[in-house]
């Protein structure tokens, strides 16, 4: 992070320049991050919204008002990045550092209003905490990138807790008790003030469907909810106790304005349904909560429909809850190979797969594997590609390519 900061400071800090909102966790921040963009939106801010890792193009990490930076645009601020701090040709930088200065960089010079900040990996060592933000959140901790972060919930929440910064407030979702603790502890040490979930602000389930918030200062209900599943309630009650923080420090966001971001929040590739007959979902779930809160929604969702799996994983993730969670609940298992260095073969998996699911076939690449998920498939059952965002970005990826092939002239 130091590098970043040097940059930042080439560059005149331009992260200094608008306020902005910090958020940190497992699952969640992205959609989290979704509709408090959204609700800032349609308050009449020009918003920056900073999330990671892209499906389909770069292009999607930095965004302003729901537009993708534009292909010019990127060029011109990574120019003017290296013009401003030659030093980032010859230091050693990550991909994700650069990108992070870029981001914060091309914020500043469109001027936003204010900017929303998802962190990469962890918290602590994070690009993105070299910035400024007025409020901060962390959404519920679990176990993921272990080998960075560390084998346990208090070594991970405790990495998560370096987005904290004395005086801003903290939003934190429910935790587990042990990564509540470390939040605590950390927050305790920076003076950071919490707003805890539970305790200082509610999101519950109306029976209507809708969802009732009891914060600071609001009490709404009726509120509807865009993005698809249970969980995305308590992400929901999380972006409202962020926005009403902001208002509180100065980022004006009338309660009608929360209420129209997360009725029209969009967050590509979480429950996202892309075909009919059979309904084709996919999900970017990574790891064993995630898988949890997946399976949840299907039974929420879809109930009593039986399931044709597309699954493929990164070779330095913990496959084998999420397989183990996951595989029984499924009709067949199609494995594939992901279009990155970090792919695990599906061969190396195959008799752990079989074990749990009497119909796993290994197949040499996605398109098959899709293909042989819809065969297996009645109309009324469900085809889900999961396992990795690598996986969800190659099928959107496909899409796109086959969707721009039809608009071709003949």
């Amino acid at each position: 992070m130091e590098r970043v900061q040097e940059a930042l400071a080439a560059l005149g800090h331009p992260e200094r320049r608008y306020p902005a909102l910090h958020v940190a966790g497992t699952n969640g921040k992205g959609s989290t991050c979704a509709m408090t963009a959204a609700s800032l939106h349609a308050a009449g801010h020009r918003v920056g919204l900073y999330t990671s890792p892209h499906l389909v193009r770069v292009n999607e990490r930095i965004r302003v008002d729901s537009e993708d930076i534009s292909d010019a645009d990127f060029g011109l601020r990574i120019l003017e990045v290296l013009e401003r701090y030659p030093s980032a040709v010859s230091s050693p930088m990550t991909y994700f550092e650069f990108g992070t200065i870029v981001a914060l960089w091309h914020f500043a010079q469109v001027r936003v209003d204010v900017a929303v900040l998802e962190t990469g990996l962890g918290g602590r060592l994070d690009a993105t905490t070299a910035a400024s933000p007025v409020v901060t959140a962390i959404t519920p901790v679990s176990f993921d990138h272990m080998e960075y972060l560390g084998d346990t919930l208090a070594a991970i929440a405790g990495e998560k807790a370096g987005i904290l910064k004395p005086g801003v407030p903290c939003v934190v979702a429910r935790q587990a008790p042990e990564a509540l603790d470390a939040i605590l502890r950390k927050a305790e040490q920076v003076g950071a003030p919490v707003r805890l979930e539970g305790r200082d602000f509610t999101g519950e389930r109306q029976p209507d469907g809708g969802l009732s918030y009891r914060g600071a200062t609001w009490s709404l209900d009726g509120l509807s909810v865009a993005l698809r599943g249970p969980h995305q309630r308590q992400n929901a009650a999380v972006a409202l106790a962020c926005l009403e923080a902001l208002q509180e420090r100065g980022v004006t966001v009338p309660p009608e304005a929360a209420r129209a971001g997360l009725a029209s929040a969009c967050w590509p590739g979480r429950l996202e349904e892309v075909g009919q007959q059979p309904i084709l979902l996919l999900d970017g779930a990574h790891n064993p909560a995630g898988v949890e809160v997946l399976l949840a929604s299907l039974k929420d969702l879809y109930p009593g429909r039986r399931l044709h799996l597309v699954f493929g994983v990164v070779g330095d993730k913990d496959r084998g809850p999420m397989m183990r969670a996951l595989l029984p609940e499924c009709a067949s298992v199609q494995l594939t190979p992901l279009e990155t260095p970090r792919s695990l073969a599906p061969e190396a998996y195959l008799a752990e797969a079989r074990a749990l699911c009497a119909d796993v076939t290994a197949w040499p690449d996605a398109d098959a594997a899709l293909a042989a998920a819809r065969k297996r498939a009645a109309a009324n059952d469900l085809v889900l590609c999961t396992g990795s965002l690598f996986l969800v970005g190659m099928m959107k990826a496909r899409m796109y390519r086959n969707l721009g092939a039809m608009h071709q002239p003949p």
